[in-house]
């Protein structure tokens, strides 16, 4: 328990500095997967709770520091978010120490990423942007962009990354 604890604490200074520190670069495919990254790992390996606490807070924590869109935004990237780790944790059934869960864990990555991308247009693509945020002609055709397929991108590679260091990191816990 403490040791999951542990382990959730620095997934979320380490989602809170890789949002800070990266965000500046304006590389949104760089940023996403490192959340995407942390965010799977999180659920994994420390359980639904802290997962889903670290998918909701992370669009808050970025916002604060002055990262991302609108306040009118955060809550439909939380419900992104949200929906990106229950995938995770559901379709991969918890499984992700052994070579032999590596396929489940990669059509889990596909999965949660494609539900991820729906969430996140559907929300912010057809019904804030055009219903609830309202900006002007330019600035709606900017946040449809970022909002439409590289959100997909970002949680592909976020996924692909866990897939791959899942197993590392399940290894090395395992061992102490």
């Amino acid at each position: 328990m403490i040791n999951r604890l542990t382990r959730a604490a620095m997934l979320l200074a380490l989602l809170i500095a890789w949002q800070y520190v990266t965000a500046p670069l304006g590389l949104t495919l760089f940023t996403g997967s490192g959340v995407n990254l942390i965010l799977a790992c999180c659920v994994m390996t420390c359980g639904y709770l802290p997962g889903l606490l670290m998918a909701i807070i992370s669009p808050f924590l970025a916002r604060l520091l002055g990262i991302g869109p609108s306040w009118l935004l955060v809550p439909f990237i939380a419900a992104g978010n949200l929906a990106f780790v229950l995938v995770w944790r559901l379709a991969s059934g918890g499984k992700y120490g052994a070579k032999r869960d590596i396929p489940r864990l990669a059509c889990t990555a596909v999965a949660a990423a494609a539900i991820k991308f729906g969430v996140l247009y559907a929300g912010i693509v057809k019904i804030a942007v055009p219903l609830i945020v309202n900006p002007p002609e330019k600035q709606a055709a900017v946040l449809t962009a970022m909002f439409s397929f590289p959100q997909l991108f970002t949680a592909l590679i976020g996924g692909a990354l866990a897939v791959a260091l899942l197993p590392v990191i399940t290894a090395k816990t395992q061992k102490q």
